[in-house]
């Protein structure tokens, strides 16, 4: 592909054709950045810049891998010493290089969350102190926040000191390094050794940076050091769509770059190609209410038929889920759509139970990120898993999850012993089951055969229950109740119980909804079995039309980035957004609060149903709910407040229901 033959507006053919010394370019939401990126390293390596010279770093291996691929596509060239790649894989490029020099030998271990947790707990063995795993967890993200200096050790955290200096010790020994480590290990090798510094400085001499306002400190601070000699960095971002402060990012960085390169020229790409004009307009107005931003103002020349945002005002989750789904349906018929065309955004992964719900109600396949999918959280799969065993007993993979939950005894050997049973009849392990209880010479002890018998019996029990009941949820109700779940809950969470209630009532939600289902005058013959291919709606790979793709659903922090012609903003309400918690821990979080609604506004391209309810379900009480204020924010002409389809059976209800529109 020939550079002359990519159109380029004249803010972005700036960009790409200043090359040396320090660039700033505030890059709005779908303003083409990363065509403006890719097209710039394109333009330096048709300058004469070897590959091996340049840097560039972004955030995710896709977002790398995006890059890369435009960049061949552009140049018809092999990338072979081009680095490309995030901020953490550039880390362990470095620790790679530098093993010896940082104390560590080689083919040192990375460790994830789950490998730190692990290590964090035998840390806690080693010094005779007992903590529960969601302490654990906390801990160990507090001692993420000292190692990466987002906090110091104070009187508050003094007394954890002695933990943390036990994990960095086990780490050491293990020799392995956490996820901070690769941004932490070599900005201190980098600070100590001035001679390894010059030599990153003069092999990086060109360095770029994407998502510039998602950095944190300590990854600005890498960034200077590697640029401070020849001042080529290129910085591309946007401090209106800052929204993870909580995991580091710190959008100042972009004031303190423009105080360590007061040379730098700025770039402001402010031209959308992604929106409608009545979508942007929404968007404008509601950040310019933010101070502690650039001042930018999008606009595009995408023109569509929807002149307004909608804003629906449902009595209730159910009622929201419900709309949501059928206007799906609706579009998706009336104008022709896939599925994978809609977005729906959540403010926090609670908000995903009626949506979920009333999605599988449609029949419309979705798929979850940025959380975990209601139908995907342990208690809810548990309870499932007993539903498919005792619908098909020989259903090996899911009599593996619940043989020993709640708990009866089983441990790895008895498990071993099993499989090997069945694999050498050549059967199921449930019928393996069978005849380990009933031979004489088992070898298992009396506790073991008294918990798999009891397992059993549940299960045979249970079988004839639901083949006879005329209601399924009350028979699966007496099933958790029978294998006694809420005992095993507190149990798992013995120094925390509301995370047990929460996960309980989670499990009350479940059986709602499959008790509403079988209640559906629509369904004929309502069983176990339906109801159980009903629910693999939710997780299946394969779609009867591959084409038509899923609905996403997702949390607004998981959908930067992501774009949709249509988009639902579900539970815009007060305390949901501006997020009560976030706003009382700390007051300015006001204003990453509304940079999160202007990043789920700006993912919509076509059209956007924004919808607030007037109550909401919270730990099964009803509260009292309303539209958030930013919906304020938004000029009236844009937002039309739209009548719900509901059935009102007389005068009195239709009353009540008509007050309650904001017009009214």
């Amino acid at each position: 592909m020939n550079l002359n033959s990519i159109q380029l507006n004249p803010e972005q053919k700036l960009a790409v054709d200043t090359i040396d010394g320090a660039l700033l370019i505030i890059a709005g939401a779908g303003s083409g950045k990363t065509g403006v990126i890719t097209t710039r390293i394109a333009n330096m390596l048709n300058h004469g810049i070897h590959q091996s010279n340049i840097l560039a770093l972004t955030f995710t291996n896709k977002a790398a891998s995006e890059m890369e691929e435009r960049v061949k596509n552009i140049t018809g060239k092999k990338l072979t010493n081009l680095t490309l790649s995030t901020f953490h894989a550039f880390g362990v490029k470095i620790l790679r290089e530098h093993y010896k020099d940082m104390g560590f030998r080689p083919n040192f271990s990375i460790y994830d969350t789950n490998d730190k947790l692990a290590c964090l707990k035998e840390a806690a063995r080693e010094l005779k102190l007992k903590y529960e795993t969601p302490e654990l967890m906390e801990l160990g993200n507090m001692f993420s926040s000292i190692k990466t200096e987002r906090i110091s050790w104070d009187n508050t955290n003094d007394q954890h000191k002695p933990l943390y200096i036990e994990y960095e010790d086990h780490m050491r020994i293990y020799n392995a390094v956490d996820f901070d480590d690769l941004i932490v290990k070599p900005i201190r090798l980098l600070e100590k050794r001035p001679e390894i510094l010059e030599k990153y400085q003069d092999k990086y001499r060109y360095i770029m940076v994407d998502e510039f306002q998602d950095t944190s400190s300590i990854q600005y601070r890498m960034l200077q050091l590697l640029s401070s000699k020849h001042r080529n960095i290129c910085c591309v971002g946007d401090d209106d769509q800052s929204i993870y402060s909580w995991r580091g990012a710190n959008y100042g960085n972009i004031l303190q770059f423009e105080k360590d390169f007061p040379e730098l020229l700025e770039i402001k790409l402010e031209r959308n190609y992604r929106s409608t004009g009545v979508i942007l307009k929404a968007a404008n107005a509601v950040i310019a209410n933010n101070t502690n931003r650039k001042l930018k103002e999008l606009w595009t020349e995408l023109t569509h038929n929807e002149m307004t945002i909608k804003h629906c005002l449902p009595e209730d989750d159910r009622e929201e889920g419900e709309f949501i789904a059928s206007t799906i349906a609706s579009l998706r018929m009336q104008d022709h759509m896939k599925y994978d065309q809609f977005g729906i955004l959540i403010r926090t992964n609670s908000l995903s139970k009626a949506v979920e719900d009333a999605l599988l109600n449609h029949n419309i396949p979705y798929s979850m990120s940025g959380g975990t999918s209601f139908f995907q959280r342990a208690e809810i799969r548990d309870i499932i898993a007993y539903f498919r065993v005792i619908n098909n007993p020989d259903d090996d993979v899911n009599l593996m999850r619940i043989i020993n939950t709640p708990r009866r005894g089983v441990g790895k050997k008895a498990l071993e012993t099993l499989v090997n049973l069945a694999q050498e009849r050549g059967e199921s392990m449930y019928s393996s089951l069978t005849a380990l209880l009933f031979a004489a010479d088992s070898g298992i002890s009396s506790q073991l055969r008294g918990g798999l018998a009891e397992f059993m019996e549940i299960i045979e029990d249970f079988r004839e229950r639901f083949s006879e009941s005329k209601a399924l949820a009350a028979t699966a109700q007496e099933l958790v109740e029978e294998i006694g779940y809420w005992d095993y809950l507190l149990h798992e969470h013995a120094n925390n119980d509301k995370v047990a209630k929460w996960k309980y009532d989670n499990i009350g939600m479940f059986l709602e909804f499959m008790s509403r289902w079988e209640k559906n005058p629509d369904n004929l013959n309502p069983s176990l079995q339906k109801w159980i291919n009903r629910i693999t709606l939710v997780t299946r790979d394969e779609m009867d039309d591959e084409d038509a793709g899923k609905v996403n659903l997702m949390t607004i922090h998981a959908s930067k980035g992501l774009e949709f012609d249509v988009v639902f903003l579900a539970g815009v309400e007060r305390d949901i957004i501006p997020h009560a918690r976030a706003v009382a821990e700390d007051p300015l979080n006001m204003e990453e609060e509304r940079r999160l609604f202007y990043v789920a506004i700006t993912r919509a391209r076509k059209k956007l149903f924004i919808t607030s309810c007037m109550k909401r379900k919270q730990m099964r009480e009803m509260i009292d709910s309303g539209p958030s204020p930013f919906l304020e924010e938004i000029p009236g002409d844009l937002l039309e407040e739209m009548e719900m389809e509901v059935d009102v059976e007389d005068a009195d209800e239709a009353k009540k229901y008509f007050a309650r529109l904001p017009w009214k």
